[in-house]
């Protein structure tokens, strides 16, 4: 397969739907061979074989990110299988929604643990391949995506532990491209705003029917539009470097 990104290999987490999956396909489009993580090997699979009946490359990782062993073991898979790892786009994410009095703590836990430790995990354990991709890739550059959101900027009632993970990742994400970019490792950050996915299926009953209320009027963003995001980042030559891409739907206000 040709394109920008020909003999690379790319990383994409939570790809069993929506943004991952979008994501995973355009990076392969462009000449990656992708390996896809996440928990439902059914719909990894499924991506698997759209992705190699388009004549790419796909390997599927089942794994546990908020578990730090199967998110290490599952880096080294991909290097081990791929021969090397030149990009890791970190879109695993969950949203939970509601007044802080009233949400449990299991929600936050969960939230944290997916946003914030499955981040650094797969973060740590790719790091060092990602540096040695920089040092001998024929493009002399690697990159780190991470997927925050518009909540990771504004901060709103009903969202306090969601902004607080997405801020979170914002601060990391800034930092690490600092310490990182004279080794040819680019970090970026993608800020979607309202997005058709799954991503609000998980909300609690009442939350779920509020925020469906407050966007039914909405045109919201495709998967498609952050997988344009992403490509734009990673596709660009090395003396460019786009640290930040905020995205909202057209009639997203915060």
């Amino acid at each position: 397969m040709t394109g920008r990104l020909r003999n690379t290999v790319a990383l994409v987490t939570g790809a069993g739907s929506g943004i991952g999956e979008a994501t995973a396909r355009r990076l392969a489009a462009e000449g990656a061979a992708v390996a896809v993580l996440g928990r439902r090997r059914g719909r990894l699979e499924d991506l698997a074989d759209k992705v190699r009946a388009d004549g790419g490359t796909a390997l599927v990782v089942e794994a546990d990110l908020t578990d730090r062993r199967q998110a290490a073991a599952a880096v080294e898979s991909v290097v081990t299988e791929l021969g090397r790892l030149d990009t890791l786009v970190n879109n695993a994410g969950f949203m939970g929604m509601g007044q802080a009095a009233e949400s449990p703590l299991e929600e936050w836990d969960h939230m944290l643990a997916v946003n914030v430790q499955g981040l650094l995990y797969v973060t740590h354990a790719a790091l060092p391949h990602l540096l040695r991709a920089a040092e001998d890739s024929p493009r002399k550059v690697a990159d780190l995506v991470n997927i925050s959101s518009t909540g990771g900027r504004v901060a709103r009632p009903g969202m306090a532990v969601y902004n607080l993970t997405k801020f979170g990742v914002n601060g990391f994400t800034e930092a690490l491209r600092q310490e990182v970019l004279l080794k040819g490792l680019r970090v970026s950050a993608v800020e979607p705003g309202t997005v058709d996915t799954e991503l609000s299926s998980h909300l609690r009953d009442g939350v779920r029917q509020a925020v469906e209320r407050q966007i039914a009027t909405m045109e919201l963003l495709r998967p498609d539009d952050i997988a344009d995001a992403v490509s734009y980042i990673v596709t660009r030559d090395r003396r460019v470097a786009v640290n930040e891409i905020l995205v909202r739907a057209g009639e997203q206000t915060w």
